[in-house]
């Protein structure tokens, strides 16, 4: 009898233990999910301030003469624009810019010619290597010449730029940019003068991302 309740006593002592181990792994609490953060994406609007330095070739003619000349000098401007980042690091983008320039030289005494003013609306096609976007970029672009004979004569010239740039994002919401453009603005005359433009520059600028 006593052997019979000893084995009764402890089968229930097992069984109550087995029971409470049971419902501790029961109620273990779960880990916390881990959230895995987004990538980055150049999708989104930007806008930003560019300086460098441009280097205009214009061919001047008058009747009975002509020459050419090397305008130099820098300019300082800003930029704005829309990035589509795709799924397969293709980007696409649409730009402008606005810039003041400092390109004059004398081709003749007394007479002052270079241009001031500019600005330009371009397509871009890159490709996003995590936060470096390489792209191309091209489309119309427009200047402002003068010729200044003791009164500033000056002319609206348009042509077309097509460039190539790196831009690389410092943080998600700040990026730096390299660049290089070409641009042909075309043929004017300007108080009896007939000027032809081409220009090449060379610019950094500094963006921000608006989300």
């Amino acid at each position: 009898m006593h052997k019979l309740l000893i084995s009764t006593a402890i089968a229930s002592i097992v069984g109550f233990s087995a029971a409470s181990a049971a419902d501790v792994v029961t109620q273990a609490p779960e880990a916390p999910a881990v959230e895995t953060p987004a990538g980055f994406t150049w999708t989104g609007p930007y806008a930003g301030i560019r300086g460098g330095g441009n280097w205009v070739n214009g061919d001047f003619s008058i009747p009975g003469a002509s020459g050419s000349e090397d305008l130099s000098g820098g300019l300082v401007g800003g930029f704005i624009g829309y990035n589509w980042q795709f799924e397969n690091n293709v980007v696409l983008g649409l730009e402008g810019d606005l810039n003041y320039n400092w390109n004059k030289d004398t081709i003749a005494p007394g007479v002052k010619v270079g241009t001031d003013i500019d600005g330009s609306v371009r397509a871009r096609l890159g490709y996003a290597i995590d936060r470096a976007l390489i792209y191309a970029t091209g489309g119309w672009e427009a200047t402002r010449g003068f010729v200044d004979t003791g009164s500033k004569d000056t002319k609206t010239f348009n042509g077309w730029t097509v460039g190539a740039g790196v831009d690389y994002a410092f943080t998600d919401r700040v990026f730096g940019r390299l660049e290089y453009r070409y641009t042909d603005f075309g043929s004017k005359d300007i108080s009896g003068v007939n000027v032809d433009l081409k220009q090449n520059a060379v610019v950094v600028g500094l963006g921000v991302k608006f989300w």
